[in-house]
């Protein structure tokens, strides 16, 4: 609970940081935000590997996760689906409506609603005594497919924003090769995994990433580069790994301290706010949207929440033959926010998205953040109660 409270003041912080360090810092804030945008890529490449680890699936027995692997698809893509709606058709202008730029920054920032990180669930679960039970397992199972599910879906986000040229075609040949990879070579390599090799990992995946966009740009200019997202790679990296438990508490320490530095930088990243400094800063046509007051932009918020939650209720259709308890359980336990979610947040900033619809996208974040607790708690009572029935 502490973590995830943590989580959520961290974000803040950075948040009131951003809006704070540009006048204090003046012409030096440039070289500071390069630094903040370069710790992030190391930050959540360490986070994706830690994420790819967690995927282990049974070769032999690959169809039995056909039906888990379309629930999370749906659990992944509905939330996205509303919360998109609900930007376009609610919050922008009606004549916006049929302008395809509006579309594509409005989907890729609703894309942060589908990611799940259900670490705490599983560590609470695990603590009563219910690693066994089928909520766990499943749970398990569907929240690194909605991950998956969210790495992959960004790709068509950036062929939209980009547009399909030449280095799009680069991309795409490099993702269908790492996934290749992943899938042949999961768990075939016995390498470190305290967290100081993790992060040499993260690092030399991200300056990877890195210099590939530098030395393009510099054959081709900034139209002409490749520049390709670090999630999949990272996550690939992990796969790949020799699926083994070697955390210890002092690595456990090292991974909530990145991940609470990297939603710090999350927040540092955004743009200033106020709506001058929105459209100077930013490129797209919804930052363009004039701010609303404090009290709408709540609304909005819970609004956004509400309709996020309410797409992560798919499970609830599926798995008939297990009770109602359960399927509720499963679901609720989808409602958790993470890193993976902030992450999404971070690559739509790379697109310099701006305006009051980043800051309710990051603040919805926020919201579900504080309130995972509860959520967990919530399905901890389910599964005791189901487990509690079962022995009856």
């Amino acid at each position: 609970m502490k973590k995830v409270l943590s989580f959520s003041a961290m974000l803040m912080l950075g948040l009131l940081l951003s809006q704070v360090l540009p006048g204090v810092l003046g012409a030096d804030y440039e070289v500071t935000r390069e630094g903040v945008e370069v710790l992030l890529g190391i930050c959540l490449a360490f986070i994706m590997i830690n994420v790819g680890r967690e995927f282990e699936v049974d070769k032999s027995n690959i169809k039995s996760y056909a039906k888990d692997y379309l629930v999370a698809m749906l659990a992944a893509a509905m939330p996205w689906l509303l919360i998109a709606m609900y930007y376009i058709f609610v919050m922008m202008p009606s004549d916006w409506c049929g302008n395809g730029a509006v579309w594509k920054e409005s989907l890729l920032l609703s894309r942060f609603a589908a990611p799940t990180s259900a670490g705490i669930l599983f560590t609470m679960l695990a603590a009563i005594g219910l690693q066994r039970s089928w909520i766990y397992k499943k749970i398990q199972v569907l929240a690194i497919f909605d991950d998956l599910d969210t790495i992959l879906l960004m790709i068509p986000l950036q062929i939209a924003m980009i547009g399909m040229q030449w280095q799009m075609g680069v991309i795409l040949g490099t993702v269908v090769l790492l996934l290749w990879i992943g899938w042949k070579k999961m768990g075939a390599f016995t390498l470190r995994c305290d967290w100081k090799s993790l992060l040499l990992y993260a690092a030399l995946t991200y300056g990877t990433i890195y210099l590939i966009y530098i030395l393009t740009k510099h054959c081709f200019g900034e139209e002409g580069s490749v520049h390709i997202e670090v999630l999949l790679p990272a996550f690939v990296l992990g796969m790949v790994m020799k699926h083994s438990s070697c955390a210890s508490k002092a690595d456990d320490r090292a991974a909530s301290f990145i991940s609470m530095l990297f939603m710090l930088l999350v927040g540092m990243s955004m743009p200033l706010i106020h709506a001058d400094a929105v459209v100077e800063q930013s490129t797209s046509v919804i930052a363009t949207l004039p701010m609303p007051s404090w009290g709408t932009i709540a609304l909005h918020v819970v609004a956004v929440s509400l309709l996020s939650n309410i797409g992560k209720l798919t499970p609830m259709l599926f798995y008939r033959d297990r009770s109602l308890k359960e399927r509720l359980a499963l679901s609720i336990g989808m409602f958790t926010r993470g890193e993976v979610g902030a992450g999404v947040i971070f690559i739509a900033l790379g697109y310099n998205i701006g305006g009051p619809v980043l800051l309710i996208s990051v603040l919805t974040l926020v919201l579900n953040l504080i309130l995972t607790g509860g959520f967990v708690v919530i399905v901890k009572r389910l599964a005791l109660s189901v487990e509690l029935s079962s022995k009856n």
